[in-house]
Formats: C-alpha cells, sequence, structure tokens
C-alpha cells in the first residue's frame, strides 16, 4: 500500500505555527486584562477603605489636620481609580481583539485538520478497494484452477 501524502502539508503547518502564535499572543492578553482587573480592584479597596477611615474619624472627634491628610489620600485613589478603569478597558478591547483573531487562526486550521481527514479516508479506502480486488483475483484463480483441475 502506498503511504498516505498530504499535499497541502506545508500549508497546514504554517497555519499550525500561526494557531500557536495568536494562542500565545491571546494568553499574553488574557494576563495582561486580569492584571488590569486587580490593580483596579486594588484600587477600589483603598477607595473603600479610606472612605470608611473618612466616615470613622467624623464620629468620633474632628481633627482637621488629620482629616485633612485622610481627604488628600482619598482624592488621590479616587483619581487613581480613573486611569485603571482605563486600563482595564483597554485591555478587554485588546484581549477581544486578540481572541477574535485567535479564533480566525483556529478556525483555518481546523479547516486543514478535516481536508487531511478527508485525504486520509479517500486513500484508506482506495486502498482498501485495491485489496479488495487483489483478493477477488486471486480467489478467481484459485476458483478457476479448481474448476479446471490445473
Amino acid at each position: 500500500m502506498k503511504k498516505f501524502r498530504f499535499s497541502l502539508r506545508p500549508v497546514s503547518v504554517v497555519r499550525a505555527h500561526r494557531e500557536s502564535c495568536a494562542r500565545e499572543v491571546f494568553a499574553a492578553s488574557v494576563r495582561v486584562y486580569v492584571r488590569a482587573e486587580e490593580d483596579l480592584a486594588g484600587v477600589r479597596k483603598r477607595v473603600a477603605e479610606f472612605g470608611a477611615t473618612i466616615f470613622a474619624s467624623r464620629r468620633e472627634r474632628f481633627e482637621a489636620s488629620e482629616h485633612a491628610i485622610c481627604l488628600a489620600g482619598y482624592r488621590r485613589e479616587c483619581a487613581a481609580e480613573i486611569p485603571a478603569e482605563a486600563a482595564v478597558i483597554a485591555a478587554r478591547s485588546e484581549m477581544e481583539k486578540r481572541r477574535v483573531e485567535y479564533l480566525d487562526a483556529h478556525r483555518k486550521m481546523e479547516a486543514m485538520t478535516k481536508l487531511e481527514e478527508k485525504g486520509r479516508a479517500a486513500h484508506r479506502r482506495a486502498a482498501n478497494r485495491e485489496e479488495q480486488a487483489e483478493f477477488d483475483d486471486r480467489r478467481y484463480v484459485v476458483s478457476r484452477s479448481a474448476l479446471t483441475g490445473t
């Protein structure tokens, strides 16, 4: 039986490489997005802590200097929340863009895989037909020689 040879093998190799690269870029963008989300969560936690501190200090005795320091820190953290949110939004959009690119590369690779599977199946069918024809020829020769007595 002749060995199966996939004629689009070079294309398949290139597409597999592109899919692998796209997967790595997508994974990196997911890590950036997760890091941005964690940074935003940290900023929001600090804002909540400052808010709780300011609220708690109002119930006790009021010291203007301490309150001013807390308020300045609260404003800084509130101001830091805006760029952190912008970073999350930018990371999410970049992640979605990379996800689309990866899915496109993956679909192209799946198409190559399906073509190769179809080619292998056709090769197997042809080999089975050839083997069956050879078997039939031998059986015919054997049965004919049995009939003729030779």
